[in-house]
């Protein structure tokens, strides 16, 4: 069964995913000669740097989020549907989605990245991961049910349990939800929850490689993790988590830490799909790609942003899986398209870094551009006029800003909501407790 789409006589380009690659490539594309066909599981493109906000309660998940329709709702030559990707068939140039098969002449791959557990179940099945709004969501309620649930009990090491928030992972995300969570602890819940002891409460970040931050300087990494212990965490580097049941879990040291919530934010890998040859699969679950973003062994197909990896001598693991590198990437495939559908050479990639950025909190962020390195106040300015600008929608931006500036200026977070109850699998075959 083929998907019901307009048909033309221009080439049709499909593009998977709705994240910042995908999105560039359709803009660029506008009135061009060709037929830009988007598929993607949501109606929306989510800002993934600000997720950890959405489950912390600091925004709304309508403020990161934008509908795919409208932010294309003058672009005569583009088709939107609502699917899901399943295999590629290239020898036919067909695209198998759940919804139907789809006939390309030019296919970009743009599904981003997933959390990766290195192959632990256990982790998968006890963790929260945080890659999506609904994810993000699952977080928020699931922080404050504990906090509810610790009300509820008399055991002390049960109510620690509740109250001891870990964090696994050292990077940005894993920075910047620590804390937030800090910022939580130390100007919301108290008022929230006079009837707990709020300064019981415990945030752990675990972080297996010697410092945090490790893609950027070795300056931003100390600063982050001053400012991290000035706001009450417990930062553990060179831990590896060896498992975790959903109460307890196991470090690399031999210690144990009980918790009834554990975030995982310790690794990304490649959404790859079925049908393109395993052998161009690199490690991190990545297309192996050449300067134009075509991956090997395959002259129309091409893959942009955190499932490609192209390998050079700056960068031998292929670029940052980060916003930049996916725009750019995603703005000259448009270009190279219309090249070579005009038998025009097409231009190599060059990423131009523009930089990396971490915010901790209040005041309180680390930056570095080139050799020019800065933390602290006017960092957190910067980190914050850059996600502002980069945020899809001017309604969005006035939103987040506006968020921004209350919780400056009242030390408030206004979204602690519970909208929906969230329960690990490892709950579910408890009963219900009677209160």
């Amino acid at each position: 069964m083929s998907v019901d789409i307009p048909q033309t006589n221009f080439p049709r380009v499909v593009i998977i995913g709705g994240g910042f690659g995908g999105i560039q490539v359709a803009k660029k594309l506008k009135n061009k000669e060709v037929q830009v066909i988007m598929i993607d599981r949501h109606n929306y493109h989510t800002f993934q740097p600000l997720l950890y906000q959405v489950a912390t309660g600091g925004l709304e998940p309508d403020s990161i989020a934008h509908p795919l329709r409208k932010i294309f709702k003058n672009q005569k030559n583009f088709v939107f549907r609502v699917a899901e990707a399943l295999k590629v068939e290239a020898e036919q140039n067909v695209l198998v989605t759940n919804i139907g098969n789809i006939q390309y002449d030019y296919l970009v791959i743009a599904t981003g990245s997933d959390s990766n557990y290195f192959g632990s179940k256990e982790l998968e099945s006890h963790t929260m991961p945080m890659k999506t709004i609904p994810e993000a969501l699952d977080m928020r309620s699931m922080v404050l049910q504990n906090l509810e649930s610790a009300l509820l009990t008399d055991s002390l090491n049960e109510q620690e349990a509740y109250m001891n928030f870990v964090v696994i992972g050292g990077g940005p995300t894993g920075v910047e939800t620590a804390g937030a969570l800090a910022e939580l602890k130390n100007h919301v819940l108290p008022h929230d929850y006079p009837e707990l002891d709020i300064r019981r409460m415990q945030i752990n970040l675990i972080e297996g490689g010697d410092r945090l931050l490790g893609a950027m300087s070795e300056q931003a990494s100390a600063k982050s993790e001053k400012f991290l212990k000035q706001m009450g965490v417990s930062v553990r580097t060179k831990e590896r988590v060896l498992g975790y049941d959903g109460n307890v879990i196991k470090l690399s040291s031999g210690k144990e830490l009980n918790s009834k919530i554990v975030i995982w934010s310790a690794g990304v890998k490649g959404v790859t799909l079925p049908g393109i040859n395993n052998n161009v699969i690199v490690p991190g679950n990545r297309f192996k790609v050449n300067t134009f973003n075509q991956i090997e062994g395959y002259d129309n197909i091409f893959a942009i942003g955190d499932v490609a990896a192209m390998i050079t001598d700056d960068y031998p693991k292929g670029h940052p899986g980060v916003a930049p590198a996916a725009i750019q990437q995603g703005q000259l495939l448009a270009k190279n398209l219309v090249q070579k559908i005009n038998d025009i050479p097409m231009e190599p990639f060059n990423y131009f870094d523009k930089g990396s950025m971490a915010t901790v909190g209040r005041n309180r962020a680390v930056v570095d551009m080139g050799f020019v390195r800065f933390q602290g106040t006017f960092a957190w300015f910067v980190w914050m006029f850059v996600h502002l600008m980069t945020l899809v929608g001017f309604r969005n931006r006035v939103v987040v800003f506006v968020n921004w500036v209350w919780s400056y200026f009242s030390y408030d977070r206004g979204t602690r909501l519970i909208i929906r109850r969230f329960e690990r699998e490892a709950d579910k075959k408890l009963d219900p407790v009677e209160v």
